[in-house]
């Protein structure tokens, strides 16, 4: 009869999934600038580099086609995607428009329940650079600006600015060369101190600064080359 720990345990590796394994590894892959922009990911490949079904990769890629992490073409398949500077310049602006509503709705008016949340976020922020941890860093700068969403009380723009958000972390992976910096965690203090005392114009100016650096910082570079063998990236996953 198994012990209670090899049933545990028989069941915590029953919970990742090959779907959610290879969604994550993706993912990852994608966050950390791996993938050049363009890449086709191909089924074939992607199946032979995880030890699974086609089936599986083609979930998870049209998962990642939903998010706005991948292309998805008909009759051709996946592929990281490969914005123009117009493209970026237009996403950037819609979160521009958004995220200063948002600003608006939250500016004074914030809870002490709030600012704890985002004061401990910010901290949260600053480890993950002491740690250097590039793909913490990319999920909680952009997990900043959806915790302002959800405590504006606005569920669908916060949907709406979920998918911005993750084509704009794409696009830093994919484009900024500085990967790991404490830039965000700083100017998201500033924007808290902003909103905490009220003032409304600096607090827009905080967030038009930091967006409009976050894109500076996407445009004034290309991306580096990278490889787009597959097995190379994923060996390991």
């Amino acid at each position: 009869m198994a012990s209670r720990k090899d049933t545990s345990s028989n069941e915590a590796a029953s919970e990742t999934s090959p779907d959610e394994r290879v969604y994550a590894a993706i993912t990852s892959a994608l966050l950390l600038g791996k993938l050049a922009p363009g890449a086709q990911l191909v089924e074939r490949e992607l199946a032979a580099a995880f030890d699974c079904t086609r089936g599986t990769i083609r979930k998870v890629l049209a998962r990642l086609g939903a998010e706005g992490k991948l292309t998805l073409e008909a009759n051709r398949g996946a592929f990281v995607p490969s914005p123009t500077p117009a493209d970026i310049r237009e996403v950037y602006r819609a979160r521009q428009v958004v995220e200063a509503g948002i600003v608006a709705a939250l500016c004074g008016t914030l809870t002490t329940q709030a600012k704890r949340a985002l004061r401990a976020h910010v901290k949260a922020e600053q480890r993950a650079v002491k740690a250097g941890s590039v793909e913490e860093c990319v999920r909680l700068a952009g997990h900043f600006h959806l915790l302002l969403a959800e405590l504006a009380g606005a569920p669908d723009v916060q949907a709406f600015l979920a998918t911005l958000v993750a084509k704009t972390e794409l696009y830093k992976a994919l484009f900024d060369p500085t990967k790991l910096s404490n830039c965000a965690s700083d100017e998201h203090g500033r924007l808290v101190d902003a909103l905490e005392d009220g003032d409304l114009a600096v607090a827009l100016t905080a967030m038009r600064t930091h967006i409009d650096e976050l894109e500076a910082r996407v445009l004034a570079q290309a991306s580096g080359a990278r490889t787009n063998d597959l097995a190379t990236v994923f060996a390991g996953a």
